[in-house]
C-alpha cells in the first residue's frame, strides 16, 4: 500500500503549557502533518507572539507550514507562513497587502457561495465543515459530503474538512477528495490516547 502524504491540518489547543512543546514535537516527527494552526482565543497579542515563535522554530525543524488563525499582523510579526480567516476576520484582499505572497486560508462553512469569493479572491485554501459534532467549537454550520463535492469541482485549490474528525470518520472524508484534514481535539484531547499515539491512527 502507498504511503499517504502529509494530510493533517493539525490545529492548537486552546491552551498551550509548558509540555506542549515536547508533545507537539513528537506529533510532527510522525510526518503526516502538512500545516500547524496556533488557534487561542481570549489571551493578549503579546501572549500569542511570544509562543508563536517557539512553535514556529518547531514547525521548522519538522517542515511544516505555520498558520496563525485570525490575525495577519501576528503573522507578519512572527514570519509565520500564512494565516487562516474565518467569514467574520478580515477580508482576503486586505490581509494580501499585509502578508503579501504568504498563505491565506479562508473558512467557507458549508456554503458554495463563499467557496466561489474565496476562489476569486485568490484564497491558497479553502476550509469546509464541520461535517460532525466538535468538541472545539460550536457546531453553527454542517457540511456533508454532497457539500465538499460540489466545492472540489469549483477548484483544484486545496480543501480542508473540519470538524470532530476522528480515526472513525476520516477516511470518508479523504475518499471524498477532501486533501487535509484539521484536526484538534482527537489529538491533544483525547482521553484514551496520548497526542502521538492519536495522530499514529490516522494512516
Amino acid at each position: 500500500m502507498r504511503k499517504r502524504a502529509k494530510f493533517i491540518y493539525l490545529i492548537s489547543p486552546n491552551k498551550i503549557n509548558s509540555n506542549f512543546y515536547r508533545e507537539l514535537k513528537k506529533v510532527l516527527k510522525t510526518n503526516k502533518v502538512k500545516f500547524f494552526q496556533l488557534r487561542l482565543k481570549k489571551i493578549s497579542n503579546n501572549k500569542i507572539i511570544k509562543i508563536s515563535r517557539k512553535i514556529k522554530k518547531i514547525c521548522k525543524e519538522f517542515k511544516v507550514k505555520f498558520i496563525i488563525n485570525d490575525s495577519p499582523l501576528i503573522s507578519l510579526k512572527v514570519g509565520a507562513d500564512g494565516c487562516h480567516l474565518g467569514q467574520s476576520d478580515m477580508d482576503i484582499e486586505n490581509a494580501r497587502k499585509i502578508i503579501k505572497k504568504k498563505i491565506i486560508g479562508v473558512t467557507c462553512h458549508n456554503s458554495l457561495k463563499k467557496a466561489k469569493e474565496a476562489i476569486t479572491k485568490k484564497a491558497d485554501y479553502i476550509a469546509i465543515g464541520a461535517f460532525h459534532k466538535s468538541t472545539t467549537k460550536k457546531t453553527k454550520y454542517k457540511a456533508t459530503l454532497k457539500d465538499l463535492k460540489r466545492i472540489r469541482i469549483l477548484t483544484k485549490k486545496p480543501i480542508i474538512a473540519i470538524g470532530g474528525i476522528n480515526e472513525y470518520n476520516y477516511k470518508k472524508l479523504l475518499l471524498n477528495k477532501a486533501d487535509f484534514l484539521a484536526i484538534s481535539s482527537f489529538i491533544w484531547k483525547n482521553k484514551k490516547l496520548k497526542p502521538v499515539q492519536a495522530i499514529k491512527i490516522l494512516k
